[in-house]
C-alpha cells in the first residue's frame, strides 16, 4: 500500500537526489561529458563516474521515469530509510552496480541513468517487508526476480529504448538488484549481532 512517509527529515535525500538529477539534465551535454560512466574514463582514473553516472539521464522521458520510479518507491517504503542509512545504501549501491558493469559487462562503454540503483532499492525494501513478515515482501521480490530474468533472456525492451533515447542498459538492473539483496543480508546480519549484543549487555 503507498504512504508517503510525512517526517520532513526522510525527504531530504530523495529531494536532494532529485535536484542533482535535475541539475544535471540542465547542464547537459557537459555533464554527462565529465560525470558519466564512460570505460576509457575510468581506466584514466576518472572514478568519480563509478557514483555520478547514476545521476544523469539521456533526455527528459529517462529523467522523469527515473524519478517518478523514486517517488514510487518512497510512497513504496519510505519509511524503512533514515538519511543515513538511504545515503550508505545509495552510494553502495550505485558502486556496486558500476563496478558489476565494469568487470562482466565490458560491452557497455558508456551508462547514465538511476534505473539500477532503484532496482537495488526495490530489493532492499521487499528484504525489509519480508523480514517483517509481511508476505507483500515476497511477491516484490517474485516479481523484479521475473522482470530480471524476462530482460536477461532477451525480453523486448525496444519501447523503453525508443523512449528514452539509447539501449536499456538491462546488466544495471541485474547488478542493481544484486546490489539491493546483498546490502539488505549485510543490514539484517549487522542489527542482528547489535540486538545480540544489547541481549548480552542486559542480562543478568
Amino acid at each position: 500500500m503507498l504512504s508517503f512517509p510525512t517526517a520532513f527529515r526522510l525527504w531530504i535525500v530523495p529531494v536532494a537526489i532529485g535536484s542533482l538529477s535535475v541539475l544535471g539534465f540542465l547542464f547537459e551535454p557537459t555533464s554527462s561529458e565529465i560525470f558519466a560512466y564512460q570505460r576509457n574514463s575510468l581506466e584514466a582514473s576518472e572514478y568519480w563516474r563509478l557514483f555520478t553516472g547514476h545521476l544523469l539521464h539521456t533526455n527528459f522521458a529517462h529523467l522523469a521515469l527515473n524519478l517518478l520510479g523514486l517517488l514510487l518507491l518512497w510512497a513504496l517504503h519510505g519509511e524503512y530509510y533514515s538519511p543515513q542509512k538511504l545515503t550508505i545504501f545509495l552510494l553502495l549501491s550505485g558502486l556496486i552496480t558500476s563496478i558489476g558493469i565494469y568487470l562482466f559487462s565490458s560491452s557497455i562503454i558508456w551508462y547514465v541513468g538511476l534505473s539500477g540503483v532503484l532496482h537495488g532499492l526495490f530489493v532492499w525494501g521487499a528484504c525489509f517487508d519480508i523480514l517483517r513478515k509481511e508476505y507483500t515482501g515476497w511477491l516484490l521480490l517474485i516479481g523484479v526476480t521475473i522482470k530480471i530474468v524476462y530482460e536477461q533472456l532477451g525480453g523486448n525492451t525496444q519501447d523503453i529504448a525508443e523512449l528514452i533515447g539509447a539501449s536499456v542498459a538491462v546488466d544495471a538492473h541485474l547488478y542493481g538488484a544484486m546490489s539491493g539483496l546483498m546490502l539488505a543480508s549485510i543490514n539484517s546480519i549487522i542489527d542482528r549481532f547489535k540486538s545480540i549484543q544489547g541481549a548480552s549487555y542486559d542480562s543478568p
